[in-house]
């Protein structure tokens, strides 16, 4: 099998999936509703719960029946997923829309990842896991950049429905790229039955003999988690700001180009520096990065969003890379499974902590609270590091 015929159909599927300016409707319908920032917080939050639930038990099913077929089953439920849209009228619809994303982003998230890391491993390639990842990610920004660009302007031209059947049959051109995936040797569907405690039992055998491991993966979910509070809410702090909506589009454009240099470069980096170092420069940024956009309410501080976003490029290749290198063929879906099961849960966790500061403070107190947990991390990571993470 060559593996470039595997990797260009992962990058279809990816920048089907993420072509979706039927999203930029839903935040749309979200302030129609005057929904406040708590409000917006708990759609997240169900979205993390679904997705920590699930993310393992999809692991262990693709590592032991085939990662095709999880990769599928992601693309038919974004299928279902923009059908309800389609025809929703209440808040409870897109409550349901946002409920299967997180049962489809459960089932692909540590599926693409073992396809694409054992796709180039049956051709010697796994050392460039992080460029070929980083380009993954570059497919999902540049989708999501075409769509926030065009979702308005069809929304205004022709009505908020073409937007959702657009997305609609972006979805289907996914499910169709999925099928046509091959699954690498070795991984072939297997009709043994799950057991479910040996894998969950070798998974936290793994992390607890590899604490260098652990504290890679934990910065990846602490980089993640604080990185998802500037997707969210950009449009809050912007208002705030009184900067006027007539430039919004500009900002998510600006902000998701930035990320894609560190994406880029990630390969590079890894060989050139030592993992510790890469991870407490990033963690650096986005904790000044935070407490400046937190104390310092003007203008400015919006130079420190676009250094926070130019860094945080580089941190998901470098974890994922990290991991990857480390795991068994066999258990390589379910371990990345609960490196996305731990992101979500510091989401929840820090989720809880930025609606509550942000009741107080308004977005300001949630982008400080993001910070000092940030920091706390950092101090953490510098004392536990320094003798497990060498190379």
């Amino acid at each position: 099998m060559d593996y470039k015929d595997n990797i260009w159909k992962l990058y279809a599927i990816r920048f089907c999936q993420n072509l979706i300016p039927a999203y930029v409707i839903e935040r749309l319908f979200w302030e129609q509703r005057d929904m406040t920032i708590q409000m917006v917080i708990y759609t997240e939050i169900i979205f993390a719960i679904t997705v920590v639930l699930l993310e393992v038990p999809t692991g262990i099913i693709a590592d032991k029946w085939g990662r095709k077929k999880m990769i599928v089953l992601s693309s038919l439920l974004q299928c279902c997923e923009f059908i309800i849209l389609v025809f929703a009228t209440d808040f409870w619809h897109f409550a349901a829309a946002i409920f299967l994303a997180g049962i489809g982003r459960s089932t692909s998230s540590g599926s693409e990842n073992a396809l694409l890391y054992d796709s180039l491993k049956e051709n010697g390639k796994e050392q460039a896991f992080e460029k070929y990842f980083g380009r993954l990610n570059v497919c999902d920004f540049i989708s999501a950049i075409i769509a926030a660009m065009c979702g308005s302007f069809l929304a205004s031209r022709f009505g908020f429905q073409l937007n959702y059947w657009i997305s609609f049959v972006s979805s289907l051109v996914s499910v169709w790229m999925a099928l046509l995936l091959i699954e690498p040797a070795g991984k072939s569907i297997t009709n043994n039955s799950i057991e479910v405690r040996k894998y969950i039992k070798t998974s936290v055998t793994f992390f607890r003999k590899n604490p260098e491991v652990c504290l890679v993966v934990l910065s990846g979910m602490v980089i993640g988690a604080a990185l998802s509070f500037i997707d969210e809410f950009w449009q809050l702090y912007l208002n705030r700001l009184k900067i006027p909506v007539l430039y919004f589009g500009l900002f998510s454009t600006v902000i998701m180009l930035l990320r894609l240099p560190g994406n880029i470069i990630a390969y590079h980096l890894k060989n050139r520096f030592r993992y510790r170092g890469i991870l407490v420069s990033v963690t650096v940024v986005f904790s000044s990065g935070f407490l400046y956009v937190s104390v310092i309410k003007d203008f400015t501080s919006l130079g420190a969003i676009f250094i926070i976003c130019l860094f945080s490029g580089i941190m998901e290749p470098i974890t994922a890379g990290y991991l990857h290198h480390r795991i068994d063929s066999s258990m390589r879906a379910t371990i990345d499974s609960f490196q996305s099961l731990g992101l979500n849960a510091v989401l929840i966790m820090t989720g809880l902590g930025f609606g509550y500061f942000s009741s107080k403070f308004d977005v300001f107190g949630g982008f400080g609270f993001v910070s000092f947990v940030c920091t706390v991390f950092l101090v953490y990571f510098l004392f536990a590091s320094k003798k497990t993470i060498e190379s």
